[in-house]
């Protein structure tokens, strides 16, 4: 999960966490102590991204103006006419744009023009041009800066072993149990705990892999404990260099979301068989500590006929700790598979369709997030606000954004998108009556 989504997240547990107290459900914590812990836990969370985004400069802080006045970068002398023979040459900004012809392959090209601009304080990128002619371009961004950032194993650990012990809070709370009152029964509370660390740890750690195996620089996923609600806002890992191919950015991309169900899957077909059916629509407390409707999901409700059996579809489960664990899993990998912006569902789009076509799907799965929060379900909205303010605008492109995608990474793309929709798309019936037709399966 990426900062930004992060973010998106953190607005998301806020937006709650106002609707309970203006209803008066009742916390671990009192009302006002609430706002205060969420206040410093926002302000340490904003202090940690910033510790970890930075690249271990010293700052301006006591330059002069004029030392701070934009100057242009002069480029490198560095050989790149063996990789590309450039026709046109223009400045942007302080970046060097060269148009014209590739001499080898794109790879091979990279991977030479690489080792050469290491240690330069320039990157180069290849990218296609509008009409799919080469480009290269010549960024005065260094690839090194990022190993020079002091790794501190230290706060990954401290930061899992405290979500360890919020999220087994919270699964306690939910089974109506209080752990300070009654510490010998903690043991309601590892389920719930043990399944989402599960997923959420190997959805960050199959973005880390998959980062790792392609030489990217990366950080340790942090995990992010709070003692109340969910018992965590997630986890993120911090992303210190450039994909260097579209191969890369996928494979980085596409390992956290599969990765999470892994352990999701299981959790709801374990959890289900231990989940009540709920004879009427469940109350607000009762959808914070597990409710769902069964058919809200294609996947959801496969899984439940796998299994349960079928006489199970139409109703409402207060679901077991774990099949909740499980539930929150399919939530987390459907936000993420989402193809916008900085979401891993963009980076995956990115990787499959190139920049120019990824931007206009970002642009029309906006639009459709939009129109779902006015017509369909208004919840989306926020979601939709969310995604557009924070995750919403493209990063840097690989730096290889020439060489395409094999057979089965496209392949394996489709299958990240078909699952998306098997997770946000309703069971037929439940759809049509969401938009007022009669459904023709009933």
């Amino acid at each position: 999960m990426s900062q930004r989504t992060l973010g998106a997240l953190i607005v998301l547990f806020v937006f709650i966490l106002m609707i309970f107290s203006l209803g008066h459900v009742g916390m671990a914590m009192g009302g006002g102590w609430t706002w205060v812990f969420l206040l410093i836990v926002l302000i340490s969370l904003v202090l940690l991204i910033g510790g970890v985004s930075s690249h271990g400069g010293h700052g301006n802080r006591g330059k002069h103006v004029d030392q701070l006045a934009p100057k242009v970068p002069r480029p490198p002398d560095v050989e790149t006419t063996d990789v590309f023979a450039p026709e046109v040459e223009r400045r942007v900004g302080a970046a060097i744009v060269q148009e014209g012809r590739l001499l080898t392959s794109a790879d091979e090209g990279m991977s030479r023009l690489r080792e050469r601009f290491r240690g330069s304080g320039w990157t180069p990128l290849l990218t296609p041009a509008e009409d799919g002619a080469p480009t290269l371009a010549l960024l005065p961004v260094s690839l090194d800066c990022a190993e020079q950032i002091k790794r501190r194993p230290w706060l990954h650990a401290l930061l899992l072993l405290a979500t360890f012990a919020t999220t087994t809070w919270a699964g306690a709370l939910h089974q109506g149990v209080n752990l300070f009152e009654s510490p010998d029964q903690i043991v309601l509370g590892l389920p719930y705990s043990l399944g989402l660390m599960l997923i959420l740890g190997a959805h960050e750690m199959g973005h880390y892999i998959a980062a790792r195996w392609h030489g990217m620089n990366v950080s340790l996923p942090y995990f992010i404990p709070i003692p109340f609600a969910l018992g965590t806002f997630g986890a993120f890992i911090s992303l210190r260099s450039p994909a260097p191919s579209r191969r890369a950015l996928f494979d980085m991309a596409v390992a956290g979301p599969l990765a999470g169900l892994v352990f999701a899957v299981p959790a709801l077909l374990i959890g289900l068989p231990m989940s009540a059916i709920s004879e009427s629509a469940p109350s607000a407390i009762e959808m914070h500590g597990g409710g769902v409707n069964i058919d809200s999901s294609l996947l959801l409700a496969t899984l439940a006929s796998l299994s349960l059996d079928d006489s199970v579809a139409g109703h409402v489960f207060i679901l077991h700790p774990l099949a909740f664990a499980g539930w929150l899993g399919l939530l987390v990998t459907a936000l993420n598979l989402l193809p916008i912006g900085q979401l891993d569902g963009g980076h995956i789009s990115d990787a499959m369709f190139g920049q120019r076509r990824s931007a206009m799907i970002s642009i029309g799965a906006l639009v459709a997030l939009f129109g779902l929060g006015v017509f369909v379900w208004s919840g989306l909205l926020f979601w939709a606000f969310i995604v557009w303010f924070i995750a919403g605008r493209k990063g840097l492109p690989p730096l290889n954004d020439i060489s395409r995608l094999g057979t089965g990474r496209m392949a394996l793309g489709w299958v990240a998108i078909a699952v998306l929709a098997a997770i946000l798309i309703p069971v037929p019936h439940d759809l049509f009556a969401s938009l007022g037709i009669p459904c023709p399966y009933l």
